[in-house]
């Protein structure tokens, strides 16, 4: 089973409509703009010129209508991803995929999750409006995200900053509660969909897989059978791009949460626009309150003092 993706003139679209007309099929998923269903392929056309066919017979049908362009069942190389080589595919697979958010912003948690999307479930996660996250916006996660909870077996932990900062405090680095969090989060999403497997498990690397596990060394449980790394891994697996879009979706749950007890909106990242509201709200309502929802050992801290 396969994934091509094709890039075709309008007048060419207007063909492959004619052509596939008796096998339409209704998708109502944003930037469709047709789609047929065969037997042993799925056929989605996009306004942006995409044509992709999913399943047993891609490269026939594809092979109707142009130049194979390469997509995400493409080596990771091709995309400048680095990490674990990946099968030959791989993005048709039935994949665990787990990533995390909020490690880079100074006020909020860091939140991970891990979603399992069997080979069953790619068209439907794709038609749900699934891609790179990095490609959505905060408030179109938002709104895809409860259906896809709803369609795949996942686990989201959330690490509130005051457990981020005791951690923190007794030496653990940032990498080191990632590695916990992915490794649980893959933990309970395996324990949810037993007695089924995945054929692999993709983390989206942060660490090299010997760092990785060597933060995990006193863990009880470690999930090491079929594991494999690599960055960029959303655009490899739409797995990791699920897990990407309901981290989000959990980490901007809690920024509402904080910004509501904080009494004003609090801003993502790691700016100087995010001193200067650190500095008003420590002014306010004291260092105690700004520590409960910060990261705490950022330099966003020190530069927030001084302002003050």
């Amino acid at each position: 089973m396969s994934n091509i993706v094709l890039s075709i003139s309008t007048n060419k679209q207007k063909e492959v409509m004619s052509y596939y007309a008796k096998n339409f099929v209704e998708r109502k998923a944003p930037g469709v703009i047709f789609a047929a269903k065969l037997p042993d392929t799925a056929i989605t056309m996009y306004k942006s010129g995409k044509l992709m066919f999913q399943g047993g017979g891609a490269e026939r049908e594809a092979a109707r209508w142009g130049n194979i362009e390469v997509t995400n069942t493409q080596k990771s190389s091709s995309i400048g991803a680095k990490g674990d080589v990946l099968p030959e595919g791989f993005a048709a697979m039935s994949v665990l995929g787990s990533d995390e958010t909020g490690t880079g912003d100074y006020f909020g948690p860091i939140t991970v999750a891990a979603v399992y999307v069997p080979s069953s479930k790619i068209e439907l996660i794709n038609e749900l409006g699934v891609k790179d996250s990095k490609m959505l916006t905060d408030d179109y996660m938002r709104k895809i995200a409860p259906d896809l909870r709803a369609a795949c077996v996942h686990s989201v932990l959330v690490l509130r900053n005051e457990k981020y900062n005791e951690l923190q405090s007794r030496g653990y680095s940032q990498g080191k509660m990632k590695a916990m969090m992915h490794n649980r989060a893959l933990k309970n999403t395996l324990s949810k969909m037993a007695p089924e497997k995945p054929e692999h498990i993709l983390i989206d690397q942060f660490a090299e897989r010997g760092v990785y596990y060597n933060y995990l060394k006193n863990e009880r449980e470690i999930i090491r059978e079929d594991v494999l790394f690599s960055t960029k891994a959303e655009q490899l697996h739409v797995s990791v791009a699920t897990a990407s879009i309901l981290a989000r979706a959990a980490f901007l749950k809690e920024m509402d949460r904080l910004s509501e007890i904080a009494g004003i909106e609090l801003l993502k990242g790691a700016s100087a626009k995010v001193d200067a509201l650190a500095a008003r709200i420590w002014r306010k309502q004291g260092e105690e309150f700004l520590r409960a929802i910060t990261k705490w050992h950022f330099a966003n801290t020190e530069k927030a003092k001084k302002m003050k």
